[in-house]
């Protein structure tokens, strides 16, 4: 992000030299070259839209199953479908 921000911070019309801003934020050079030119995106945004459940529900569901295991009843893949 901040090598990003360091290459969106230069003026327009100046080269972009991807090898000594890479050096500088210490990242892969060839990852910030596919992030800046829009070819890559982080795993956390990719993933984002696979994902079944928003995140409050799934911190809701993990509150569930602690509720469940703490009574002594482990949930099953059934409950844990129709929660």
């Amino acid at each position: 992000e901040a090598a990003l921000a360091a290459i969106e911070a230069l003026q327009p019309g100046e080269k972009v030299n991807y090898t000594q801003i890479a050096k500088r934020f210490s990242v892969v050079r060839s990852t910030l070259t596919r992030r800046h030119q829009g070819v890559s995106t982080p795993l956390d945004t990719r993933y984002r839209n696979q994902q079944s459940l928003h995140p409050q529900q799934e911190q809701e569901l993990l509150r569930y199953i602690e509720h469940l295991t703490r009574e002594g009843l482990p949930p099953t893949r059934s409950m844990i479908r129709n929660f």
